[in-house]
């Protein structure tokens, strides 16, 4: 039965990190500076791709892609709870929380699918490698990539109208920082055991399929890399290989504690941390993890710089 109708909640409070006012401030300098490293740090990645042809490779590619979606990811929580760090009131709209939920999971659902894909290019190279240019080339790879996100953002749009569908009578006070379901599911002034099934399947589904696809594709490059003649080939193969498992154990480990079961009494602040993990701290440390070893990405960067100097010069 659609019960719309009996809605009189036309917005929410996200309590996000509730402190002293004093507090609020270093919280929201501290997260504007991150937020702005973020920025400079996955921008700059992009960039440097863009403009080195060197690093028009799928690698490369899917590597500027990933660094564009961390942009886009931060940019669906960040400045709301930024804003709501100097706010009163912390209110969001009905609508504005839905629209938030929507693009925060599509976001986290398209990094689901490009971390195996990337881990994908990876096993071809090493693994295929006589046969890797002709599988993998630059038009596949984008193919691969506009599938990836168009598949992401068709995932959740069904889940989400069930919800808002859902009579919100009050209260409304979310305690996090971001319109998450399992807050919203307890929020409902009816329970919703079937939602919260379908929310917790889709959300494992898409979880362990992806995941086990990475530790398959990873499990042969293993093997492959073990049986190379020359240690040197050993060390690249890991170095590449590395930057990318630490990604996906940081993404993946905090994605399995939250959403597999959205409602399993999780404290709040746990939830909260753990969401601040992967949808905050790990686009901020994606740039280091990626060009700290990467003398390729290095190369880029420094001829941004080379650039930046030469337009200030005229």
């Amino acid at each position: 039965m659609n019960m719309s109708g009996v809605n009189t909640v036309t917005e929410f409070i996200l309590l996000s990190f509730p402190c002293s006012r004093e507090v609020q401030v270093l919280l929201f300098m501290l997260f504007s500076v991150a937020y702005i490293l973020t920025l400079m740090g996955n921008g700059a990645i992009v960039c440097a791709v863009m403009l080195d042809h060197r690093l028009h490779t799928p690698m490369y590619i899917l590597l500027a892609n990933f660094s564009f979606l961390e942009i886009c990811y931060i940019n669906t929580t960040v400045p709301n709870m930024l804003s709501n760090f100097l706010s009163e009131t912390k209110t969001l709209s009905f609508t504005a929380c839905f629209l938030q939920f929507y693009f925060f999971f599509s976001m986290g659902t398209t990094e689901t699918f490009l971390l195996p894909l990337m881990a994908f290019d990876r096993y071809l190279a090493i693994c295929r490698p006589l046969h890797y240019p002709t599988i993998m080339t630059n038009h596949l790879c984008m193919n691969l990539v506009a599938i990836c996100w168009v598949t992401a953002f068709l995932c959740y749009p069904v889940p989400i109208f069930f919800i808002t569908q859902l009579p919100f009578c009050g209260p409304n006070t979310i305690d996090h920082f971001v319109c998450d379901p399992g807050p919203l599911l307890a929020l409902s002034c009816i329970p919703a055991p079937g939602i919260e099934l379908s929310c917790s399947i889709l959300s494992s589904l898409i979880i362990f399929i992806t995941f086990f696809f990475i530790i398959g594709s990873y499990t042969l490059v293993l093997r492959a890399v073990l049986q190379f003649p020359s240690a040197a080939g050993k060390s690249k193969a890991f170095s590449t290989c590395g930057s990318h498992l630490v990604v996906v154990s940081l993404f993946y480990g905090t994605l399995m504690v939250m959403y597999i079961s959205p409602t399993s009494g999780n404290p709040a602040g746990i939830q909260k941390s753990v969401t601040l993990i992967y949808s905050s701290v790990t686009p901020l440390v994606n740039p280091l993890i990626y060009s700290l070893r990467n003398k390729d990405i290095k190369a880029g960067l420094r001829k941004i710089q080379m650039c930046m100097k030469i337009c200030q010069s005229e």
